[in-house]
């Protein structure tokens, strides 16, 4: 079974950044395509940023600019570099991807999620 693992959390105030990393681990062969997703309290959970196995993303347009997805395939590790967060960017920001792993079964996996709080 393949895990994905968030870090890079916390408090920010406004303008600042992050940078959320989110890797896999256990039996995992190759990660495809990878989502970022956040969920503000009280509210559904939306597509931030979208990244695919050839490296093409799309962002929410909320985001446009001042995030961006990446990949290092080597580390099977998706990346949410964050900057000039605002306020209503707080959230609990979860990692999406489509993976496959040592059996070659291909199957989607979730992260347990990391809380991003940026303070005015």
């Amino acid at each position: 079974q393949v895990q994905l693992v968030e870090s890079g959390g916390g408090l920010v105030q406004a303008g600042g950044s992050l940078r959320l990393s989110c890797a896999a681990s256990g039996s995992i062969l190759m990660i495809n395509a990878a989502g970022w997703y956040r969920q503000a309290p009280g509210k559904q959970r939306d597509l931030v940023a979208h990244i695919t196995s050839g490296g093409s993303t799309n962002y929410a347009d909320s985001v446009q600019g001042r995030f961006t997805i990446s990949r290092d395939n080597a580390k099977n590790t998706v990346y949410l570099q964050m900057n000039s967060l605002k306020p209503e960017d707080t959230a609990v920001y979860y990692c999406e991807a489509v993976v496959v792993d040592v059996t070659r079964a291909s199957y989607d996996a979730w992260g347990q999620g990391t809380q991003v709080t940026v303070s005015s």
